[in-house]
């Protein structure tokens, strides 16, 4: 290996051992006879590049699968991109639209080309973006949901279904995108809070100079007016018991049908009733037989049947027939008003309800042992607060409306006969059978049959992810699904827990009869420094790979994670990879220091060497049992700080202090080699965080390592450590802290030899370590301190260093009555506490003994100072 450079720089050492990793196959996983570890990729869409949230997901499987290979697990990491049908459909549509070419010009097969070749183009640039973050995945098995494999699977999932009679077709009302052009599932529609208007509209009575105010927030939608409700206990409206009213500017007379559905007290209690554009309205017309229409084109322009504004946008309508109603005399008057607006999660334009034709998935049967396997911690949610949030959608889940009206995505596999009616089948050829059987029409040809031009939900495939990646839907029996299935982790974003976690769960019991997973890691959003959820609108969020160039992969990662508990969201800020990069450096230095010493043979080990050694050692075994215990909980984030405390902290800032030679000093070489190996140890711990440093240090460890990656070196477990140890090490670093304080205080240079004066119990255990740390003559016992003495307390002990000549004795006299007047002031709080017997008869027995262990530290360092002044004052 070559020599440490003098600075650590990751774009010297990320591709090298990023390359290496992969030439040597260490990714890959093959069943055997190991322990299998599984994570399967939330595949990201085919249209995306790297953000934040990605970086922070896959930063986390990485961890996972990293440290379960270096326990010995054959860990599988299984990569892949979704269709991401509503979203690549815009980009192509987009693409063609600047060639000057309409979607409504071409055939489907000539769309699809078109869009084929895009995916092809432009679909892997997040997967390779994500090796840049160090991910350890097996990139020979990258899926795709709309390949070969995934594909036969959805048709195959699909048939099954409909033959169970859990798949149905039926004209029903959805969420219809107006940009996108199809029909959305509820989960795909974001209500927001919007300040609109609500309009008072004039319905005069048919017949009579009346009429009675209606108020809504939508006016455009009066040209499908089909009826007017009033609560039959609403005594105002009794007089209207079946009379019409005709509808503002139409001049349409409906009906007026009295239901206990309307809120008396809500508006002027009538209500508008217009079936095709309202699913509460539609369940009234559908009970009282009311006419559907559909005002609506499917691009948001109003149609034919709306009589009035024809053709026009339905937000310009909006804005017209407010002016046309005033004109009128119909507008009695509008009013700001704020109410929740659903919005297409992919295009972002106001949904409209409408009636249509579309494929269902029937819920509530199919969806209750994926409940049942949540709540009874068969599946356990990390944090589990999520656990009451997907209860709430299970137990009220409706049916999965699976069908949209796009090109790019699963087609679904219904076919329609010449006669009517149709057939579901995986292929044209099965169809057909099915069609002859069914029609007795044996001379029925292929052309002869209509496949759907629908596809399905981009959801109805990735619900089959964690099955179909390893075929287990098309080879049930297969060696590799019986072996990697259950899997273990998914790391994924709460934002999805129902258009996916919960879909898989319910597949997972539908097809394997076990769930899918073992835990669910629910990630936090990552957010700017003020809050605000990143986005591109925004300009706040930064590129990814320009964090990664300017601190280094494991910098970002490690500065990512430190601030992600899991569920939690971040507040992101440079400073945090800023910390990473620090931190980085400080491994870095840390090893050049080591690598830098002179070993010698003959020399003897100092005493102090030796307490050293066992103190790190009991110290680093505590935090092996503790980051062990804490990745058991998914508190990644606090385990990654327990191993930076522990590197940064006590090994650099303690251990390499006592152990580290003297100035062109030479090392014994059991301390040396005792050091190797705690460093050793110190990077198998990072190296889930922090992989790339952590590899190109561990090639220069020595020469037994070299060719062997850190990758599949074993993790140690934690060994049984004497807690003793660690205690009476603390001891020592508060008696050292006390020393250097007073030398800070007293402006006493660090090469001047003090001696340490010890008043009370003291154990001299670590005296040579004490020494060697704070330049000490001598630590020795006195009855009674010197005058002119600098003392401290650790716990009851009294440590103090004659100052000699070194004082100002004024100053010094003054400086410890202020601090005994603080002192006297303490006291007496916590004896006015004490002496409170409310406080006493109720507070806890803990609290209470603390109170008292503050007033008896109190009254010796009182004591103390007391004897201090009066010495000095003789």
């Amino acid at each position: 290996m070559n020599e440490l450079a003098t600075k650590y720089n990751p774009a010297d050492v990320e591709e090298k051992w990023y390359s290496y990793w992969l030439e040597n196959g260490l990714f890959k996983s093959k069943p055997d006879g190991r322990e299998p570890y599984t994570i399967v990729i939330p595949p990201p869409n085919v249209t995306g590049v790297l953000h934040m949230g990605h970086m922070l997901n896959n930063t986390i499987q990485d961890i996972l699968i990293r440290r379960a290979r270096m326990e010995g697990k054959n860990a599988c990491w299984v990569p892949g991109t979704d269709h991401a049908s509503i979203a690549t459909e815009a980009k192509v549509v987009n693409k063609l639209a600047a060639k000057g070419i309409k979607k409504s010009d071409l055939t489907r097969e000539e769309f699809l080309k078109h869009a084929w070749e895009w995916k092809e183009e432009h679909g892997g640039i997040i997967l390779k973006q994500l090796r840049k973050l160090g991910a350890s995945c097996d990139w020979d098995r990258t899926a795709f949901t709309m390949d070969e494999e995934r594909s036969e699977s959805v048709i195959k999932v699909f048939t099954d279904l409909y033959n169970k009679g859990l798949i149905y077709r039926g004209v029903r009302m959805v969420n219809w995108d107006p940009k996108a052009l199809t029909a959305l599932s509820d989960e795909e529609v974001i209500y927001k809070e919007e300040h609109s208007k609500l309009y008072y509209l004039r319905y005069y009575i048919e017949g009579e100079d009346k009429y009675i105010v209606v108020a809504t927030t939508r006016p455009e939608t009066i040209l499908g007016d089909s009826a007017v409700c009033v609560n039959p206990n609403d005594e105002r409206y009794s007089f209207l018991k079946g009379k019409k009213v005709i509808v503002p500017l139409v001049n349409r007379a409906v009906p007026v049908i009295m239901d206990e559905y309307v809120d008396i007290a809500f508006g002027t209690g009538c209500l508008k009733v217009t079936p095709a554009h309202d699913v509460n309205d539609y369940m009234l017309g559908e009970k009282y037989n009311l006419p559907v229409i559909d005002i609506f084109n499917d691009n948001g322009t109003i149609s034919e049947a709306g009589q009035l504004y024809v053709g026009m946008d339905r937000f310009d309508v909006r804005k017209q027939i407010s002016q046309d109603l005033q004109s009128a005399g119909l507008l009695e008057k509008a009013e700001d008003y704020d109410n929740k607006v659903g919005y297409s999660e992919r295009t972002n334009v106001v949904i409209e309800p409408k009636l249509s034709m579309q494929w269902f998935l029937k819920m509530t049967e199919i969806s209750k042992p994926a409940l049942d396997a949540v709540m009874n911690d068969e599946i356990k949610f990390h944090p589990a607060k999520f656990k009451n949030i997907y209860r709430y959608w299970m137990e009220n889940v409706k049916d999965w409306c699976i069908s949209r009206q796009l090109w790019w995505g699963h087609r679904i596999p219904a076919y329609f006969l010449p006669q009517g009616g149709f057939v579901v089948a995986e292929s044209a050829e099965e169809a057909l059978k099915l069609a002859q059987e069914k029609t007795g029409d044996k001379t029925l040809t292929i052309k002869d049959l209509r496949q759907d031009d629908d596809c399905l939900d981009t959801w109805f495939s990735s619900w089959l992810w964690p099955i179909s990646l390893f075929n287990g839907i098309n080879a049930p029996d297969n060696e590799e699904i019986n072996y990697y299935y259950p899997t273990n982790d998914l790391v994924t974003a709460p934002d999805i827990i129902f258009f996916w976690v919960a879909r898989m769960i319910i597949a997972g019991y539908e097809y394997r009869q076990v769930k899918p997973f073992n835990n669910v890691y629910f990630t936090g959003i990552v957010r700017d420094k003020l809050g605000r959820k990143m986005s591109k609108s925004l300009g706040n969020s930064p590129d990814p790979l320009e964090l990664i160039k300017t601190y280094g992969a494991d910098g970002v990662r490690m500065g990512l994670m430190l601030a992600a508990p899991a569920g939690n969201d971040i507040l992101y800020d440079d400073s945090l990879c800023e910390q990473g990069r620090n931190f980085n450096n400080k491994i870095w230095n840390a090893f050049r220091l080591v690598k830098g010493w002179e070993v010698n043979e003959t020399i003897k080990q100092p005493e102090s060497s030796v307490i050293a050694i066992e103190w790190f050692d009991a110290q680093l075994n505590r935090t092996l049992a503790e980051v062990k215990d804490l990745f058991s909980k998914y508190r990644l984030s606090e385990a990654l700080m327990a191993v930076y405390k522990l590197f940064w902290d006590e090994f650099s800032s303690w251990y390499l202090e006592l152990i580290k030679p003297g100035y062109q000093q030479p090392i014994d070489s059991k301390s040396y080699q005792a050091t190797l190996g705690f460093f050793e140890t110190l990077l198998k711990l990072l190296h889930p965080f922090m992989p790339f440093i952590t590899e190109e240090l561990w090639q220069h460890i020595g020469e037994h390592k070299t060719g062997e990656s850190i990758m599949v070196a074993r993790m140690p477990e934690p060994k049984e450590y004497d807690n003793a140890i660690t205690e009476r090490f603390e001891t020592s670093k508060q008696i050292i802290a006390g020393i250097r304080t007073v030398r800070l205080q007293k402006n006493i240079p660090n090469k001047e030899s003090l001696l340490l004066q010890v008043t009370g119990e003291h154990d001299k255990s670590n005296d040579c370590v004490i020494m060697k740390l704070t330049n000490l003559s001598a630590i020795e016992p006195v009855k009674e301190k010197e005058a002119t003495a600098a003392s401290f307390l650790v716990g009851t002990t009294e440590y103090s260093i004659p100052l000699g000549n070194n004082i100002d004795v004024e100053a010094e006299i003054k400086k410890l009555e202020a601090e005994l007047s603080y002192l006297q002031g303490f006291l007496g709080s916590v004896n006015k506490k004490l002496s409170n017997e409310r406080f006493v008869n109720n507070a806890p027995a803990t609290v209470i003994e603390t109170e008292r262990k503050k007033r008896s530290d109190a009254e010796s360092k009182i004591k103390s100072l007391e004897e201090s002044i009066a010495a000095l004052k003789k």
